[in-house]
């Protein structure tokens, strides 16, 4: 038997054994979002009984979050760098604490031990041949954390993809290992309504033929892939890709063959998806995952020939200052990788780079069904600025496209309100009267 084989024998064993490798005081971090092992979380909420002050940090997670629950603040306290539907109240009662980050800089923070992390917690795919297992789903911040943890609790799992790029972890570098075989975590695609597709068409007026995308998840993301299908060589260079894209690149229009760096590639940083997601991704030589402070550094991103990137934000006041993670004092999730982006956007060697903020022009509460709008005077008391004014590009609604580079307030104001809904447009326009002094 190969000595890695023999190691890895050694060093497979119970969830609840492995949970055993975890020492007082110590700081957990999760892979990220689908690369958190499921079995080994569990696992090890249900061993609280052996820790005393428990660390544990993360970025997005699709999980259960029950280490952040009051119950289990006796044990665990939750240190996230984004926030997720399961974490986020944690945050909000007190006993959670949200660090703002860029997501580039995540990697230099655990190098640094800016982000000190005692143990990681990573789902890999099966050895191959030659001892190595594959992060699959998460380059990210994982490939560095599995160099600078001290310990590292591995769930293998043969339905994590094997995919290429920076993702290959030999199993002399992985503490513990526990078998399991379960699906991955999904996020099906969101439903695409009318004002998805108007934004969408909105967006896709911007992106020619040969743009490198940058792009997230959800229904706007998705609404803009549907209207390129008759577009010619676009690339992808994008901090995730969803489902969306594998029928774009299904359709003809995506070869990655104009990028002007890693050009044949489309080079992300983490998946999430669905099975038909990972399946794509298995395998194929097209796909390569590569860590955060690769893909996502400004100085990378401006290399990039004809880029468009694609977030969405929570508000925008009259001056262009963007909202993109809290409502008002209450963190919703994390700056994540999107000044990433606008920045090496704005930074763009071949000077066309082009950085669009994508949003409804209301929120809708689900409740009651009132709405408010996302374009205001101000933004909301407590709200943290994610894109500042000097970095805004382009607003889009389903109403319309609004410049913000190189316009003075007045007139990013009056591009605003005119792209804002309707049934608010005239109550903008009060207030711009009141706050400029000057008819609109």
């Amino acid at each position: 038997m190969a000595d890695w084989k023999k190691l890895y024998e050694e060093r497979t064993m119970s969830a609840d054994k492995a949970m055993e490798l975890i020492q007082d005081g110590d700081r957990v971090l999760f892979a990220h979002a689908v690369a958190e092992p499921q079995i080994l979380v569990d696992a090890m909420v249900a061993n609280k009984h052996l820790y005393k002050d428990i660390t544990v940090s993360h970025m997005v997670t699709l999980g259960k979050g029950e280490y952040s629950l009051p119950e289990n603040h006796d044990v665990f306290t939750f240190e996230g760098w984004f926030t997720s539907p399961s974490t986020r109240k944690s945050i909000a009662e007190g006993h959670g604490e949200f660090v703002p980050v860029f997501f580039h800089e995540v990697p230099k923070y655990l190098r640094q031990d800016i982000f000190h992390e005692d143990v990681l917690l990573v789902s890999v795919s099966t050895p191959d041949e030659h001892g190595y297992c594959n992060v699959g789903v998460s380059s990210d911040y994982t490939m560095q954390a599995i160099k600078s943890c001290r310990t590292v609790l591995a769930e293998v799992n043969d339905q994590v993809p094997v995919v290429f790029g920076d993702t290959f972890v030999h199993v002399s570098e992985i503490d513990a290992f526990v078998i399991n075989n379960h699906p991955l975590f999904e996020s099906a695609p969101a439903k695409i309504g009318p004002v998805e597709e108007a934004i969408g068409k909105n967006c896709a007026s911007l992106i020619e033929d040969g743009a490198t995308l940058q792009l997230g998840i959800g229904a706007i993301p998705d609404a803009v892939l549907s209207q390129l299908g008759e577009k010619k060589h676009l690339g992808i260079h994008s901090e995730m890709i969803a489902d969306g894209v594998v029928d774009l690149f299904e359709k003809g229009a995506i070869d990655c063959t104009e990028k002007g760096i890693d050009e044949g590639k489309m080079v992300v940083t983490f998946l999430m998806g669905t099975k038909k997601l990972y399946d794509f991704a298995n395998k194929n030589p097209m796909v390569e995952l590569r860590p955060v402070d690769y893909v996502n550094h400004p100085e990378v991103v401006a290399q990039l020939k004809n880029l468009v990137c694609i977030n969405a934000c929570v508000q925008v006041d009259f001056m262009g200052q963007i909202v993109s993670e809290c409502i008002g004092t209450r963190q919703i999730s994390g700056v994540g990788g999107q000044v990433d982006f606008v920045r090496g956007a704005a930074m763009s060697h071949d000077g066309k780079g082009k950085a669009i903020i994508a949003m409804p022009s209301v929120a809708t509460n689900k409740k009651t069904g009132e709405m408010t709008s996302k374009i205001v005077p101000f933004i909301d008391h407590g709200a943290a600025v994610t894109t500042s004014r000097c970095d805004a590009d382009y607003i889009v609604t389903e109403y319309g496209i609004a410049r913000m580079k190189g316009r003075p307030i007045k007139d990013r104001a009056r591009q605003l309100i005119n792209i804002a809904h309707p049934d608010f447009r005239e109550g903008l326009k009060e207030e711009f009267e009141k706050r400029f002094n000057c008819a609109f």
